[in-house]
């Protein structure tokens, strides 16, 4: 049965990739023959991100995933663990991007580190550390996750420490997918709803405050609500990629022939890949990304039910979620639902962070699910921890008279 599950997993990201390579190169191709004068160096790149990241994905699925929370050394009374190594690298290289000569700016913004031969994004690898984190904790704190110290303060005062840095980068689009992801672990930890109710209104103005702050914010979001008003201004993004889908009707103008692409749809091999697809390969291609998608998503939840510890539970719930945020946000932005930020794709977007972070989490993911294979048959369904269990062992009891 779990066997179904890992290859289920496999066959999904392997389709999810296949299909990527094929539309970054049809959205690519003109761009890069005018800026090359080779029609394949955006798809050479991106075939070497695919390759490193799924050499990454090989290694980690046969690595035990409790390694990531292996104890080091003391210092003093304080164990430090890997867990605490990836959270001090990932702060660290969240800093690295303000230094000249290691930083890479782009469009006014500095989230990317210079490492030869590409560029990597901190903030995808935040997520990562941020999910092996929250599964770590939650783990060691499940009996007290109810109360507002280690179930809110914690987890929170974490959260808001890579936040603080991501959002002077700034990168506002990372700021609200690692809250949705750090927000959605906590409830499936057990936190009370009303005190995630109450860290909600309290974020309001904050996020308001945010928002207002810079100038091209407001106007995303006052084009987002009427995108035709400015067709041609800040609206122009959204008006393409609704074109783009008009275009594409129920079977799609065909592999390679987007009309959008031709410098009308901006960023249409990353942030609005999923306009492409639903030109070039219509509704029907459009559905049956979203089926895989659903499909990974199905397996991921299956997996963790199946999961025999709660770090294994709560990783492979984390790492099913961080990549179902980005999928959700992505699908909301290029449909209109939501409005316009940058986002990749996973598996499918070109860019070499999201891509590699993606996979390696893939491979993290099937390493959790070979454990659930090793296990032996003796072993009853009872000695597992499905999600409907630890709800029943997180319910709130009523005092007895």
């Amino acid at each position: 049965m779990n066997k179904r599950d890992t290859k289920g997993v496999i066959i999904s990201v392997v389709m999810l990739v296949c299909i990527g390579i094929l539309m970054v190169y049809s959205s690519t191709v003109l761009m890069s023959m005018r800026k090359y004068g080779n029609s394949f160096h955006y798809l050479l790149n991106h075939v070497f991100t695919v390759f490193v990241g799924i050499i990454a994905m090989i290694v980690l699925s046969r690595l035990d995933y409790q390694g990531l929370r292996r104890p080091l050394f003391h210092i003093a009374k304080f164990r430090v663990s890997s867990v605490h190594v990836l959270m001090a690298i990932a702060l660290i290289s969240l800093f690295l991007v303000f230094v000249p000569g290691v930083g890479v700016s782009a469009n006014g913004a500095r989230r990317w580190l210079r490492l030869w031969p590409t560029t990597f994004q901190p903030s995808e690898f935040v997520k990562l550390v941020m999910v092996i984190f929250l599964a770590d904790y939650m783990d060691k704190n499940l009996h007290r996750m109810k109360d507002v110290r280690y179930g809110i303060l914690i987890p929170v005062g974490v959260m808001l420490s890579f936040q603080g840095v991501i959002i002077f980068q700034p990168d506002f689009g990372a700021v609200m997918s690692l809250g949705i992801l750090t927000i959605g672990l906590m409830i499936l930890g057990g936190v009370r709803l009303r005190y995630i109710g109450c860290m909600l209104l309290l974020a309001v103005p904050v996020a308001y405050k945010l928002a207002a702050s810079a100038s091209y914010r407001v106007k995303r979001i006052t084009c987002f609500t009427d995108p035709w008003k400015e067709p041609l201004g800040c609206g122009f993004q959204l008006v393409q990629s609704f074109i783009a889908f008009g275009n594409g009707g129920i079977s799609g103008l065909g592999l390679g022939g987007s009309k959008q692409k031709l410098y009308f749809l901006p960023e249409v091999h990353t942030d609005f890949i999923f306009s492409l697809i639903g030109e070039e390969l219509g509704l029907i291609g459009a559905a049956a990304v979203l089926v895989l998608f659903l499909y990974f998503f199905i397996k991921g939840v299956k997996i963790a039910n199946k999961t025999k510890d709660s770090f294994g539970y709560f990783l492979t719930l984390g790492l099913t979620l961080m990549i179902g945020v980005q999928v959700l946000i992505n699908f909301a932005v290029t449909t209109g639902l939501m409005p316009t930020k940058g986002l990749p794709l996973p598996f499918i977007s070109y860019g070499g962070s999201s891509l590699l972070i993606n996979l390696a989490a893939v491979g993290i993911l099937i390493s959790i699910s070979r454990k659930n294979e090793s296990r032996t048959e003796s072993q009853t369904p009872a000695d597992g921890f499905s999600l409907h269990e630890h709800y029943m062992f997180n319910r709130p009891q009523r005092a007895r008279r």
